[in-house]
Formats: structure tokens, C-alpha cells, sequence
């Protein structure tokens, strides 16, 4: 299947790509569809965006590759809700803020996105523990 974005361009995604968000997405509540794929030329970003409106897609990182210290124990609700059995089955991901100052890029490690990437079943949850700033700086200087 394709889908027109309205930054992206066409993707191309098959069913078995399409995660689930049974309560949506703060923010976007009404939509429940989404595909993550790869920012082009670039590794380290990847876009999660809906397939029922063109323009909606958030930018995402997974918070291991620049947050070494970053440890999130889900709760057992979360576990339940999205199916997951095993730690290999979660993949987890951040939203990122952009800015055209480079060291203005945030990342909020207060409300991961957890995906069970075996059932295509995610949820974004938010962290009660303070630690985790919602604009945590991707590059310090």
C-alpha cells in the first residue's frame, strides 16, 4: 500500500507495518493508525506517522542511542495493554522537538512511546519520575 504524506512524500508500508494505538496518541486521540519508517539520510531519526491523516508525523529516536542512563520500568497496565511478554518484544521511542538551531533539539524522555513490535501494539505512557525532563537536550554542549 502507499500513502500520500505531507512532508514524506509517498510510503509504501504493508498491513503487517501498521501499529496499533488503541488510545491514540496524547495529542492525536483520534487517530489509532500509524507506520514508523527512517528519515532519509539519516539513521539516528525515524518518523511515526499516522496512515488516516497525511499530516500528522512525529519525529522519534530511540532514547538508548544518546541517553545511556535512561531506564524506564513499565507498569504492569502497560504490559497488559499492549501484549508484551518478553523485554525483547518492546521497542521504545521519544518524540523530538526541532529547531533550526541544532542545539535547541529537544527530546521528551517523560512520555516514551512503547511499541510491542510483535503485536504492532503501542502506547504512549507518561513517567511519574521527575528525573526525566520533557525537553531533555539531544546535543549538550
Amino acid at each position: 500500500m502507499n500513502f500520500e504524506t505531507k512532508y514524506h512524500g509517498i510510503i509504501g508500508f504493508e498491513e503487517k507495518d501498521i501499529i496499533r494505538f488503541n488510545k491514540g496518541i496524547p495529542g492525536f486521540e483520534d487517530l489509532r493508525e500509524f507506520v514508523l519508517f527512517s528519515v532519509e539520510g539519516n539513521e539516528v531519526f525515524k518518523i511515526l506517522h499516522s496512515i488516516e491523516d497525511k499530516d500528522v508525523g512525529i519525529i522519534v529516536i530511540n532514547p538508548f542511542d544518546f541517553a545511556v542512563d535512561y531506564e524506564v520500568v513499565l507498569p504492569e497496565n502497560t504490559l497488559k495493554t499492549l501484549k508484551i511478554e518478553e523485554e525483547s518484544d518492546v521497542l521504545m521511542l521519544n518524540t523530538v522537538t526541532l529547531s533550526s538551531n541544532i542545539n535547541s533539539i529537544t527530546v521528551n524522555l517523560r512520555a516514551p512511546i512503547i511499541i510491542n513490535i510483535k503485536k504492532d501494539l503501542g502506547e504512549q505512557i507518561i513517567l511519574q519520575d521527575e528525573k526525566y525532563p520533557i525537553k531533555y537536550p539531544l546535543i549538550k554542549e
